[in-house]
């Protein structure tokens, strides 16, 4: 797959571009509404000997919009997307910068530039995909801008538990720790990328050593608490336990840590790049009156663990 920045005003010549399927939206998560978009974009181009594209925009418009940037966190950030996206098999992700500029722009100045300038032929969208100034175009107004110069294919609604699948739903599940439901959402886990950095190796000093993850991107972290979760080394999978919150027991600080504890491992992880991916949530992060309470509650959380992985087999 080949990613391709764009900044407006657009400066590609249409000409030069083979003819395009292309999937529209932001695609934060990537979650089975909007892998059917893309895949219907996928086959489609197949079908018909074409590129298939993905048109996203970087940063979120809430960023621009509303001044959010100190706020704003995604479920799949532009890097994870990218790897996603080249997952699936999209040819081109086509990655526009969203600036005031862009904001402004008509439904048909859009279309203008970023459709019918990026030689597409066909589009596929979500039903309430829109787009120009205000969100002013739909998908129900978007031939009145195409003029015949393209077709489109709308994807209606999906719902899990009578619920419409989105991007807002996978965040709401993840404030409340409901892990496993992102799970349904996403059709995979949940996963944060992150380093492996020098903790206060207090853990070790009560028997579970922890890798202290700090995050590489701005991901949305699930709700403090303790959790069942799986961890790639170097493409080797480990199970675990992790505590997302402050550690109350030990401090007062508001500073909310990621720290894994792994199951029968023992090895040098420092600086290493890691994948935690989130399956279950066991209970909420506590204060204990002592180490010898808190020691019992993770060797408890530990077997809740192990248990679950047994039952779910392990290292899925």
């Amino acid at each position: 797959m080949k990613t391709v920045y764009l900044s407006h005003p657009l400066s590609i010549d249409a000409l030069q571009l083979k003819p395009t399927v292309m999937a529209l939206g932001f695609f934060d998560g990537i979650h089975l509404g909007h892998q059917k978009v893309i895949n219907t974009a996928i086959n489609i181009a197949k079908e018909n000997e074409m590129q298939s594209a993905v048109l996203t925009l970087d940063p979120h418009p809430s960023v621009v919009l509303r001044n959010d940037m100190k706020n704003i966190r995604y479920i799949t950030p532009l890097k994870e997307k990218e790897e996603i996206l080249q997952t699936l098999g999209v040819d081109i992700l086509y990655v526009v910068s969203f600036t005031p500029e862009l904001a402004k722009l008509s439904p048909q100045s859009f279309v203008d530039q970023y459709i019918k300038g990026l030689n597409v032929k066909h589009i596929v969208a979500g039903f309430d995909y829109s787009f120009g100034s205000f969100g002013k175009g739909t998908m129900e107004t978007m031939p009145q801008f195409s003029n015949g110069a393209f077709t489109q294919t709308v994807i209606e609604k999906l719902t899990k538990d009578n619920q419409k699948v989105s991007s807002s739903l996978i965040r709401e599940n993840l404030q409340l720790g409901k892990v496993d439901k992102v799970k349904e959402i996403l059709g995979r886990f949940y996963s944060l990328k992150g380093t492996v950095v020098d903790g206060d190796k207090r853990g070790r000093t009560i028997g579970f050593p922890t890798a202290n993850i700090e995050l590489t991107d701005e991901y949305i972290i699930p709700k403090p608490g303790v959790y069942a979760v799986t961890m790639e080394i170097n493409d080797v999978m480990y199970n675990g336990v992790c505590n997302v919150g402050v550690k109350p027991t030990f401090t007062d600080n508001t500073k909310v840590s990621i720290e894994v504890h792994l199951f029968d491992f023992n090895e040098n992880i420092y600086g290493e790049q890691v994948r935690v991916n989130w399956h279950f949530y066991i209970r909420s992060e506590q204060k204990f009156p002592s180490f010898k309470e808190l020691v019992q509650q993770i060797e408890a959380d530990k077997q809740f663990a192990i248990n679950y992985f047994q039952k779910n087999n392990a290292l899925t």
